[in-house]
């Protein structure tokens, strides 16, 4: 009697699983079709009319097709006929340029493709333009790249890094300011003022990264100034700015006092004409708001209670000449802010609007219709994208709508199929 109510016992238990699956089955089936009846890439049924016409316009406009390469690796040479083509960047200069600022997906392209390709898009020849047009007699200008999540505002920051890089300008470089906002390994009151606090890894860090892309500058700069760091050590005036960088590696209590340092001296020195100086800040809106970090009194600590934010702060203001500021808006990472809000005022709230302003907005968008062929045509050259029906009309079709032409979008449903 026993075994068979065990029996019995596991049959109702399958049961219950099987049915549990089929529901889940069911809502997964009906969103597929909420989201687009028959349009996935392994069935056959069609779209409605209408918008199976508004595809094929924007796929039949597009032949014959783009090119998905330029041989003009040049940035200073990108022009409006290069638009929606990639151009290669040598892996030794991803290293030395790129130490760290790349998305964690496109370095994983990287190391799968043996090659880093950017794509010439419209924002950065913009962006290129303006710089190549800039006064640097005048106060240096504010350049703001923003636009919708996965556009493409960070490799487009990326395309200026390069450019800068390659004119022999000093590249100042933030990857990601929400960092530095949130989640910190460790915070100690500051030694240079009590009212802040001090993030020595994150400065260690970035020290790190600024020397493995500006060493050829480090022993060219000299300090203006006298820096005292304790008792016993001190970098006297005249020294290399490289000393300032060494002492910030070697002696991790001292990193946040050195960034303040360099950025100090970078921004002052710039207008000597010995240099051009890029501010390149990702997700600058971290500046202002409200940060994740407490005190030990569990109060909240405010943006400018950092000491790297507060330093931050005062070189994005555009009161120094010799160089340009692009920053980007990034809702990747982003506190306390909806999901969907990209435009500056949403961003950056009154008090970081007002600090920017005046700024160029530049608005980076998702990809125009060339662009997307070409980016297929991309990802089918080096085999990330591998569906049976990827090379045909209809793949592409079907590509196009589920990722909205977005970038980031298809390139997670490309390196799906």
């Amino acid at each position: 009697m026993r075994q068979q109510l065990t029996v019995l016992h596991r049959m109702l238990s399958c049961q219950q699983e099987a049915w549990t699956m089929l529901k889940g089955m069911t809502r997964l089936i009906s969103r597929v079709h909420k989201l687009d009846p028959g349009r996935l890439l392994h069935t056959g049924t069609q779209a409605p009319q209408n918008l199976t016409a508004q595809l094929d316009d924007q796929v039949s406009s597009e032949r014959p097709r783009a090119i998905s390469r330029t041989s003009e690796n040049d940035p200073a040479k990108h022009e409006l006929r290069h638009e929606g083509q990639h151009y290669n960047i040598p892996l030794p200069d991803v290293k030395a340029v790129f130490p760290q600022g790349l998305p964690p997906r496109y370095v994983k392209q990287v190391k799968t493709f043996n090659e880093a390709c950017l794509m010439v898009r419209k924002p950065a020849l913009e962006l290129l333009q303006h710089l190549k047009n800039t006064n640097f007699a005048h106060p240096a200008v504010r350049y703001v790249l923003y636009g919708e999540k996965g556009t493409g505002k960070t490799l487009s920051l990326c395309h200026i890094i390069h450019f800068c890089a390659k004119q022999d300008w000093l590249v100042l470089h933030i990857p990601d300011a929400h960092l530095w906002v949130k989640n910190c390994r460790e915070l100690l009151q500051s030694t240079y003022n009590k009212q802040r606090f001090d993030q020595p890894l994150e400065a260690s860090i970035w020290l790190k990264n600024f020397k493995t892309a500006n060493e050829r500058f480090l022993s060219q700069i000299k300090t203006q100034e006298k820096y005292v760091w304790n008792k016993r050590e001190s970098t006297e005036q005249g020294s290399p700015l490289g000393e300032v960088v060494e002492q910030g590696m070697t002696r991790v209590r001292s990193a946040t006092d050195a960034v303040g340092i360099v950025l100090k001296e970078l921004k002052r020195q710039s207008s000597l004409g010995t240099f051009r100086l890029l501010v390149a800040v990702d997700g600058v809106n971290a500046l202002w708001g409200r940060t994740t970090l407490k005190k030990e009194d569990k109060s909240p600590i405010a943006p400018e209670e950092l000491a790297l934010i507060y330093n931050l702060r005062k070189v994005v203001r555009n009161d120094w000449n010799g160089g340009a500021i692009v920053l980007t808006l990034s809702q990747t990472g982003s506190l306390f802010k909806p999901r969907k809000a990209y435009l500056p005022q949403e961003l950056l709230g009154k008090e970081g609007f007002d600090a920017l302003d005046p700024f160029i907005p530049i608005l980076v968008s998702n990809y125009n219709p060339k662009e997307f062929e070409s980016c297929l045509q991309y990802y089918l050259e080096n085999s990330w994208l591998q569906h049976e029906k990827a090379h045909t009309e209809e793949g592409k079709r079907e590509l196009l709508f589920l990722s909205n032409s977005n970038p980031g979008q298809l390139e997670r449903l490309c390196a799906c199929l």
